[in-house]
């Protein structure tokens, strides 16, 4: 409760004696969504419909601010497994329905391109594949925090985070009726440094992400690691309508804190992009390591199965597929070997835009010589005004034998209508 007695107290001095001058600006972000699951060996097939609203407003005054936002999901047909609705006989649709305080922070927006937020907040870093909001669930992932963002120096950007608690997507339900490893909150001293230039030729970073999970359940203290690495990305331009992406990033973690192994594995992506006039061709190779020689701290003795590079902040969605089958990195570690292919199109109709995306991807092991599967993804979205409608399809095909839990043939397919004002 200290963020909430510090985020009080601050908006209390500040805002009443400026009341005059205080700008609102309402907050409102709304979803309804449709999500089908058919997964071998499970005989019952997921139909989740839900509906969300994050409702709030945030006060503003010169350099300050006050932000408070709720946030309520419900399950129009609850004919699926949430993660905590005893409905195990269902596939997994992680969201469950859930009303929770979602934000509620204090900024101050200072000289030199200082930026100082503090509170529970929404945290997206980089490409999200470290700390992120989850955006995709309906219960997003917010951070109990003291954040420091500074650009006062030409090119360079610092980014600094202090981080107590990691509010899960699980929401109020979240480590009730006996499921301890998907609890509402994970509390822990976590640290997020970033620190980015840029150059010519695209953005330099160097990182470090420290992760400290204080709660009991093994699986979860094995969340806890230090991450430190570095990422570079930028494009050029080909052509009058032609331009390159590309990305590289490279990083290393092992245990730290309450971790029970001792452990050691790397990180690294490979990624590039043409985009020609509305077309966009992308291809890439992602690999979070695994570890066979891992070893417990508290006997020293080998860990059977091993351990991999892990990242529970993450906005886990975008990677690896959309059938979210390696939420948690197998033993073996994983390599994903990707391409994709989009077009888009502006005014069509009464729409502002529409885009079509497809996507497939090869997963196999990092240690030994294992082929995970084939994954298709196909996404249409378009936009009108305020509203984004989605219809998107994921579907996973197993190779051989079954290498870690949850790995089965499953399909999922989504439609959705986001009101967003």
């Amino acid at each position: 409760m200290r963020f909430l007695t510090y985020c009080l107290m601050s908006s209390a001095a500040l805002i009443p004696a400026t009341a005059h001058a205080v700008k609102l600006k309402p907050l409102i972000d709304t979803r309804l969504r449709y999500e089908t699951v058919d997964q071998t060996g499970i005989a019952n097939k997921a139909d989740a419909l839900t509906a969300r609203a994050r409702l709030g407003v945030e006060a503003s005054e010169g350099p300050l601010s006050f932000l408070v936002e709720a946030e309520a999901t419900m399950a129009l047909d609850e004919s699926y497994f949430s993660g905590v609705n005893r409905k195990p006989a269902y596939p997994i649709v992680a969201d469950p329905e859930n009303v929770e305080l979602n934000r509620i922070q204090v900024q101050y927006k200072g000289i030199a391109g200082t930026v100082v937020t503090a509170g529970r907040q929404r945290i997206n870093l980089d490409d999200q594949r470290f700390v992120g909001s989850v955006g995709w669930r309906q219960n997003e992932q917010t951070f109990d925090a003291v954040r420091i963002e500074y650009a006062g120096i030409k090119n360079l950007k610092v980014d600094l985070t202090y981080s107590w608690s990691d509010r899960t997507i699980w929401g109020v339900d979240g480590g009730k009726r006996g499921f301890v490893t998907r609890p509402q909150a994970m509390n822990g001293d976590n640290i997020f440094a970033n620190a980015g230039y840029k150059t010519p030729l695209g953005t330099l970073s160097a990182f470090f992400y420290r992760v400290d999970v204080d709660e009991t359940p093994a699986a979860l203290q094995r969340m806890s690691s230090n991450s430190f690495g570095a990422r570079f990305t930028g494009s050029r331009p080909l052509g009058k309508a032609i331009k390159w992406s590309y990305t590289l990033s490279f990083a290393r973690q092992q245990d730290n804190g309450t971790n029970p192994l001792d452990y050691r594995a790397d990180y690294f992506l490979a990624e590039g992009g043409l985009d020609i006039a509305a077309f966009k061709l992308g291809a890439g190779v992602e690999q979070l390591g695994g570890d066979a020689t891992v070893t417990t701290k508290a006997t020293a003795t080998a860990f059977a199965g091993g351990f991999a590079f892990q990242t529970p902040f993450a906005t886990l969605h975008k990677f690896q597929g959309w059938a979210d089958k390696f939420l948690t990195t197998p033993a073996a570690g994983i390599t994903d070997y990707y391409t994709s292919a989009g077009y888009g199109w502006k005014k069509v109709g009464p729409f502002d835009t529409i885009a079509a995306t497809a996507a497939w991807h090869r997963y196999t092991s990092d240690v030994g010589s294992i082929v995970y599967g084939d994954e298709i993804n196909v996404q249409l979205q378009a936009k009108l005004k305020k509203y984004t409608l989605t219809a998107k399809y994921a579907d996973y095909q197993r190779k051989g034998i079954a290498s870690f839990a949850g790995d089965a043939d499953t399909k999922k397919f989504w439609l959705s209508v986001d009101w967003v004002f």
